[in-house]
């Protein structure tokens, strides 16, 4: 069962209930289908340091993180991952600059393979390139 890996983006448009309108509803189709096959989703705590930007945005992000706490799992950063992330940026010519977004990289890799939902996709997907099990989703 390939998880669901969460971007930013993905992450915020849960967070602030943006799901209901037709550019949006892509974000609650996949996490309802990764409910339904009871696939894992996860998010990477660096993607939650790109949503905790005060009071009002931190709330949205807890509530989510609280409504579904069964079901979206936090990934942190250990020294695998770690390790993992600075030699995919190392293999791509990337620089910091990408670290979140090699961070759900080497998320989905790391479990096996899995697929991204991401807003940006041409990023992720060259991160991505040549990981076995590993997809790339656009947002819409």
């Amino acid at each position: 069962m390939r998880a669901l890996i969460l971007d930013s983006e993905a992450i915020s448009r849960l967070a602030r209930d943006k799901w209901t309108t037709a550019e949006t509803g892509d974000v609650h189709a996949f996490l309802t289908a990764a409910i339904d096959r009871m696939a894992p989703v996860r998010v990477p705590a660096a993607v939650l340091a790109e949503q905790y930007r005060g009071v009002g945005f931190d709330q949205q992000v807890d509530s989510l993180l609280s409504r579904y706490k069964d079901t979206i799992k936090i990934v942190d950063t250990d020294r695998e991952l770690a390790r993992f992330v600075g030699n995919l940026l190392a293999r791509h010519g990337r620089g910091s600059q990408d670290h979140v977004d090699a961070t759900v990289v080497a998320t989905a890799a790391r479990l096996g393979g899995g697929v991204i939902l991401t807003s940006d996709q041409g990023d992720v997907a060259a991160l991505a390139d040549g990981l076995p099990g590993v997809s790339v989703e656009p947002l819409r």
